[in-house]
């Protein structure tokens, strides 16, 4: 009976001690929990649109330490680090009891410490709190922080940390500033002596660098090879092929790329680790290698400033803020894509386009380029000297300034203005000052960002796009009005894709306009094909001259070097849309074949007013009527030259609105078939033409 009640009393005295102790691990787990928090501190990235590092920023420890987790290393390495450092790593709980075993025997038989008995889980205990000496205290705080860990986190989780925090000499940690460091890439696929590498590396990271200890390191390497659990991963005869391969002498830079950007990102978001951008690195690079290699061609003080963009989507593919961030005597830290600057001749394929749309011109209409007086404000032309009776292609392309001038007193400075609205992009003006005719030759400020937004819209069939920042702004195409109709652009894109290239230059199928600001201040260029546009300024941040500098001279052939490197296919110009034709010069309507002003400013072909014509649809054209993405028939565009304002507009025989100043005005017919449209001036002269809608 005593011994009975005696077992009784040990199984209740050891049913309370066992959740007294368990209760008590649990409190002191709580109470002094691993510092995992310090762990997630790591490098804010920067990606491109596939995820590509662009540029990395260090701790505020400055150390480069990469998020990593296994899915992104290559699964050869993994296979090969657990082999090598734990491989019973996924079936222990952080110790392993017969690497202990087995190191205290080692220990016992030799005297000394022959093989060591950490696991990956008490490894990542000593990279979450590194211990400042080597005693027992320290390894047995190692080894219940091992636990603690295992508790909280999966084995996924844990490697993780391993890949992460792992030290690789110097300010490096972590597998892939080591890999993108010492290989120069991305450690998703390494060669077999690579991986070694990066196992051993580790175990004495300052000791086995390879830029500082390159023997010290390949004799770690071998070591790794060597082992046989390795070698059970690798396969027969790696180990004498890797052993071949020599290690890296120099350690690289990480991926800097998109310096302005990334900047502004972190500015924005400073809490916020991985930045997903619009760029794609490999045009990054290139236009930055191009946008270095010309300001070493340019004055010291002078930068490069380029944006590549989408047309079709408004995604900035490239953007170079300067030619070098870093570069004190170019002001390198200041963004020159978002500077407003005066932009020279840029902005006359949006006058010409105003004249198209309005029917007041076509390519061949003859314009005067001779000295004007308007108003008292006499523009000039680059070279000073003048050509006489010019074609309108041949005044656009040849950026002459009184022709120019002469079609925006004719639309009007205000409707510019207002077109470019409707793209978002809102000039400056100088102070308490109307728009005049000077903001034809650059009298305005606009940033290289604006520009290209601009230009996207002729790249995109009229249609404005919104550009993005690269990172938080949404791009996308706008709704509401084009900003150029689709004839109007095809007709700017077509005379623009005739400017001959730069000297040393190869066509490439683009059209681009140059321009230099007054006082050459500023020298541009933007080009676009049927997908990208890319626009490039030269300057001195300061807004000092650079005499010589021109557009033509200095931009476009960093333009064209631009593209040709950016490794884009370059996509053919919009089609030409209904109603977008060349007509020879004596076969277009009397009222398009000059174009003239009077004293008051009203548009004439010659000395007589003449009666209307209807230009657009001419007489029996069959057109096309297109239709929406519901089925829904797009408006015809109607387009008049002569006779006097206001016109009314009749469709078989109904009028279609009230009557209109404008020439050009739209109609939604009612179904295919024949119709008759007709149009009445002020003085009742008429005008009439039957087309066939299908």
């Amino acid at each position: 009976m005593k011994r009975r009640w005696k077992w009784l009393g040990v199984a209740a005295a050891i049913a309370v001690a066992v959740p007294a102790a368990i209760f008590g691990l649990n409190t002191a787990d709580r109470a002094f929990p691993p510092p995992l928090e310090g762990a997630r501190i790591v490098s804010s990235e920067v990606l491109d649109a596939d995820g590509q590092l662009l540029r990395a920023f260090a701790t505020p420890e400055g150390r480069w330490r990469l998020k990593t987790t296994a899915d992104e290393v290559d699964p050869q390495f993994l296979r090969m680090l657990v082999a090598y450092e734990d491989r019973r790593f996924y079936e222990h709980r952080g110790i392993d009891p017969y690497a202990v075993a087995r190191a205290v025997w080692q220990f016992i038989s030799h005297g000394r410490i022959v093989s060591g008995a950490s696991t990956l889980s008490m490894q990542v205990a000593r990279l979450i709190e590194p211990r400042q000496s080597r005693s027992l205290d320290a390894k047995l705080l190692q080894l219940v922080r091992a636990l603690q860990i295992e508790r909280r986190l999966t084995k996924a989780q844990i490697l993780d940390l391993y890949l992460t925090l792992a030290p690789y000499g110097g300010n490096l940690e972590g597998i892939r500033a080591a890999s993108l460091a010492y290989f120069g890439k991305e450690p998703r696929r390494l060669t077999v002596p690579e991986a070694a590498m990066l196992v051993a590396i580790p175990q004495l990271p300052e000791k086995r660098r390879p830029d500082r200890n390159p023997a010290i390191a390949k004799a770690a390497r071998q070591r790794v090879l060597e082992r046989l659990a390795v070698s059970e991963v690798i396969g027969e005869g790696e180990a004498e092929r890797a052993a071949l391969v020599p290690v890296p002498s120099r350690r690289l830079q990480l991926p800097a790329y998109a310096a302005h950007l990334a900047e502004a990102a972190r500015r924005k978001d400073p809490a916020k680790t991985v930045f997903q951008t619009t760029l794609r690195r490999r045009i990054q690079s290139e236009l930055e290698t191009v946008a270095r290699e010309a300001a070493s061609r340019l004055d010291p003080k002078v930068s490069v400033a380029l944006i590549m963009a989408d047309a079709r989507t408004g995604e900035i593919v490239g953007e170079v803020g300067s030619a070098d961030y870093f570069d004190a005597s170019r002001s390198g830290w200041i963004d020159m894509t978002r500077m407003p600057r005066s932009p020279g001749s840029t902005l006359k394929p949006f006058i010409y386009g105003l004249a198209f749309e309005e029917g007041l011109v076509a390519q061949e209409t003859i314009i005067e380029d001779r000295p004007a007086d308007f108003f008292g404000y006499r523009p000039r032309n680059f070279d000073m000297s003048y050509q006489g009776d010019v074609t309108i292609r041949d005044a656009l392309q040849l950026s002459l300034n009184v022709p120019a001038v002469r079609l925006l007193d004719a639309v009007g400075p205000t409707r510019l203005l207002m077109r470019f609205r409707r793209a978002d992009v809102r000039p400056i003006l100088p102070d308490n000052e109307a728009p005049g005719l000077a903001i034809g030759l650059g009298g305005l400020g606009i940033n290289l960002t604006d520009l290209v937004q601009l230009y996207a819209a002729l790249a995109n069939s009229g249609k404005p796009v919104r550009l993005g920042d690269g990172i938080h702004a949404e791009p996308g195409v706008f709704a509401g009005d084009p900003l150029l109709d689709p004839v109007a652009t095809w007709n700017v894109a077509d005379v623009l894709s005739g400017v001959i290239a730069p000297a040393g230059s190869r066509q490439r199928g683009i059209a681009y306009k140059t321009g230099t600001s007054y006082g050459y201040r500023d020298a541009w260029s933007v080009g676009f094909d049927g997908r990208y546009v890319l626009g490039v300024w030269i300057g001195r941040p300061d807004n000092a001259a650079v005499p010589g500098m021109a557009g033509y001279a200095n931009a476009a052939p960093i333009l064209f070097e631009a593209f040709n490197r950016s490794g884009v296919a370059i996509t053919r110009l919009p089609s030409a849309p209904p109603g977008a034709v060349r007509i020879a010069q004596a076969e277009l309507p009397i009222s398009q074949r000059r174009f003239a002003t009077t004293a008051n400013g009203l548009v004439v072909a010659s000395t007589r007013e003449p009666a209307p014509q209807i230009v657009y649809p001419p007489e029996g054209a069959h057109v096309e009527l297109g239709a929406d993405a519901a089925g829904i028939a797009q408006p015809l565009t109607l387009k008049l030259q002569g006779g006097r304002a206001p016109f009314r507009w009749l469709a078989n025989g109904k009028p279609m609105a009230e009557p209109l100043r404008r020439r050009t005005t739209q109609w939604t017919p009612d179904g295919a078939g024949y119709s008759t449209l007709t149009v009445i001036d002020a003085a009742g002269r008429a005008a009439s033409v039957r087309v066939f809608l299908q």
